[in-house]
């Protein structure tokens, strides 16, 4: 506490007493001020003797009472560097309106989650919990948004949608579901209007290969002329290098006699590693290209390395 600045409440320790359970492995320490009780909580995931310790509030306590006693929030000036935390890590990440997330694919990045929780508004705390040892996703996270008054919107919309194999589990984390007000409907229809958008776009694509396939970028008459073909193919390579080492770009022909093949109107983007064609799903996305909004997925290598572009 004396560390990070936490002791605010003027000179001396701010512990007042501490008891600890040597069998159970927890303990409870008690705070000389509200203030310093809520600057303790920014020690959560602090390692001790090489373990790094949860810091939670007890049980029975109470956000509404204790709001009228003082801040509920660690001060954002502290100095967690100086005890190897990372500022605003886990921070937020406490009160009733902390949101567990599981069911989650483990390929699922922390951005792509992100980008999926804040379709409801921008975020105060979130966390990927991930395997200590190999950095894999565990599956599950938890989030706090910064208007608390989407909490329920956001557990409703989401929790129950299928996301690739899995179906996710949405709900406050320290209490039971609590159904959306009537004057929330609207926005949660809004919102999960934007949810089911985002899935097509995962789910179309979301395990992550070398290959990036790009739709609305070309038609089947600009392919038909040798010339033309040509110059969107170096137009291609041009934009495609940008984000890493390309391979092969693949854009599927229409026949000799105008006959439609599978692929056609598609462009395959094939990197040497999957860093690249991340960048490159993540930059080309969303982008125009002579007016149309460009699509991009990540595309199977085994059926691009057979030929099969109709997927």
């Amino acid at each position: 506490m004396s560390a990070i600045g936490g002791n605010t409440a003027g000179p001396g320790d701010a512990v007042v007493n501490v008891y600890i359970n040597h069998e159970k492995k927890f303990a409870f320490v008690e705070m000389r001020s509200v203030e310093e009780a809520s600057n303790a909580m920014a020690l959560d995931g602090i390692i001790f003797e090489g373990a790094p310790v949860k810091v939670r509030r007890p049980s029975d306590y109470n956000p509404s009472l204790a709001a009228a006693l003082g801040p509920s929030q660690p001060n954002p000036n502290l100095n967690l560097a100086a005890v190897g935390l990372t500022p605003g890590s886990a921070g937020g990440l406490e009160g009733p309106d902390r949101i567990f997330v599981g069911g989650l694919p483990y390929y699922f990045t922390e951005a792509q989650v992100r980008e999926l929780l804040e379709s409801f508004g921008p975020l105060r705390g979130f966390d990927l919990v991930k395997d200590r040892e190999t950095g894999n996703s565990k599956g599950y996270a938890f989030c706090v948004y910064q208007d608390l008054s989407v909490t329920d919107i956001a557990c409703a919309a989401l929790n129950g949608i299928k996301m690739g194999d899995k179906t996710l589990t949405v709900r406050r984390a320290n209490q039971g579901t609590q159904q959306p007000r009537p004057e929330q409907e609207s926005v949660l229809l809004q919102a999960q209007q934007q949810v089911a958008l985002q899935r097509l776009v995962y789910q179309a694509g979301s395990l992550p290969t070398k290959i990036v396939c790009l739709t609305q970028v070309v038609s089947a008459d600009e392919l038909k002329d040798d010339e033309e073909y040509e110059d969107i193919l170096e137009d291609m390579r041009g934009e495609g290098g940008k984000y890493g080492k390309l391979v092969n770009v693949v854009i599927p022909r229409p026949g000799p006699n105008g006959e439609l093949a599978p692929g056609v109107g598609k462009v395959f983007l094939e990197y040497a590693d999957v860093d690249g064609s991340t960048k490159a799903r993540q930059g080309l996305h969303g982008r125009k290209f002579g007016g149309n909004q460009v699509v991009a997925v990540f595309y199977p290598e085994a059926k691009f390395a057979q030929g099969e572009y109709d997927g």
